[in-house]
């Protein structure tokens, strides 16, 4: 029997990687003859990079860039074994965790650090770049990404300005980059427009700190309006174009980007179709199954694969809701914590429940497939 364990991280406590592990080495017991494909899973946000390093036997690229806040920083991102892609996720350098300490002013926060590990893997000759979007500290339409691949934005006299929600209302013109660019695709799982009520400064910008979001409305659609006028380009009412501050906006406008969804792109990238296809039995899971679980998250996308191929799926987290639509989702599901513990303990001990939940469970896995009747 070939099992393939495609699971997705326990936010805060497990990598996707580490899931995969504890499962295996769980079911290995009861299925001694079995050959187990460790497939890490993302779904575009924290861990993408990690997820697709594992599964492809990437290699991690270090490299100095800069925190949202312009502080030095290093950060990481994936160099691919073939095809020589680039995966990256723009909260390595320009995340909101990364600027915590300081009080949020997101009229100060920029994207530039994204833009300058995109230009390194440039360098070192991507032919194609990946990056997910989400946990972002920024609402500036990527305009500092821009400025790091070699745009410059200029005031009505022609002075260079830096690319700053501060500086906004300075902006008059935009004159494209020299730098040769590659093909990007950013993993964007909302479809938030850039501006307006359901935009990126409405939907997110609370969190970063907005606190007069007209001032952040009318410099993005300021930015979009100076894009239009001396790009030629007008993404503003894109689907995802609000995503992480407006980056999705400026990925299209000033890269030519296409957006995808995160899991399809992770699943893309990992051969995860054609490894399933030669699996007997699926294996997913996430810290938490939940109805927003089936909105484009990782389990979820592996349970629809497998529905299409007609695999057995199982799947493993922390907790689970009680939900129809989730009983639908899966053959089986088992969630590791007990229901009267107290969630920090849960957290705390999260790779002793989850192997413990495995081995309890392990049987009932093993029968799966042949007992499988896909509905």
């Amino acid at each position: 029997m070939r099992v393939l364990i495609a699971c997705d991280k326990f936010k805060g406590t497990l990598s996707a990687g580490q899931v995969a592990r504890i499962i295996r080495e769980g079911l290995a017991a009861s299925m001694p003859d079995a050959e187990f494909d460790l497939c890490p899973i993302a779904d575009g946000g924290e861990g993408t990079t990690e997820a697709v390093i594992t599964a492809t036997g990437g290699e991690w690229v270090e490299h100095p860039t800069e925190d949202a806040r312009g502080r030095p920083r290093t950060a990481r991102y994936g160099w691919l074994p073939a095809g020589g892609g680039a995966v990256m996720e723009m909260s390595a350098a320009s995340g909101l965790a990364q600027v915590l300490d300081l009080p949020l002013q997101p009229e100060l926060a920029g994207t530039r650090g994204t833009g300058l590990m995109m230009r390194h893997a440039l360098e070192r000759g991507a032919r194609r770049i990946m990056l997910g979007l989400g946990g972002s500290a920024t609402n500036d339409g990527g305009a500092g990404m821009a400025e790091a691949l070699g745009f410059r934005f200029l005031d009505a006299d022609g002075h260079d300005v830096t690319p700053l929600p501060s500086n906004f209302p300075r902006i008059h013109a935009v004159l494209p980059s020299r730098l040769r660019l590659c093909p990007v695709q950013a993993a964007c799982d909302v479809e938030n427009p850039l501006l307006g009520p359901a935009g990126a400064t409405a939907v997110y910008g609370a969190q970063k700190g907005v606190r007069d979001a007209a001032f952040f409305e009318e410099g993005l659609a300021r930015l979009a309006d100076v894009a239009r006028r001396d790009l030629g380009v007008d993404f503003r009412h894109t689907p995802g174009a609000g995503a992480a501050g407006g980056l999705g906006w400026g990925l299209m406008a000033f890269c030519g980007a296409t957006l995808t969804g995160g899991f399809e792109l992770v699943a893309g990238l990992c051969g995860l179709e054609a490894r399933m296809a030669a699996a007997d039995l699926v294996i997913t899971g996430e810290g938490r199954l939940d109805v927003q679980t089936l909105c484009g998250k990782g389990p979820a996308g592996v349970a629809r694969m497998a529905r299409r191929l007609g695999k057995p799926v199982a799947a493993y987290a922390g907790v689970i809701e009680d939900s129809p639509a989730l009983r639908e989702c899966f053959d089986l599901a088992f969630a590791s914590k007990p229901p009267e513990m107290e969630l920090a303990a849960a957290l705390a001990g999260a790779e002793g429940l989850l192997a413990r939940a495995v081995a309890g469970s392990a049987a009932r896995v093993a029968a799966l497939p042949a007992g499988h009747v896909r509905h």
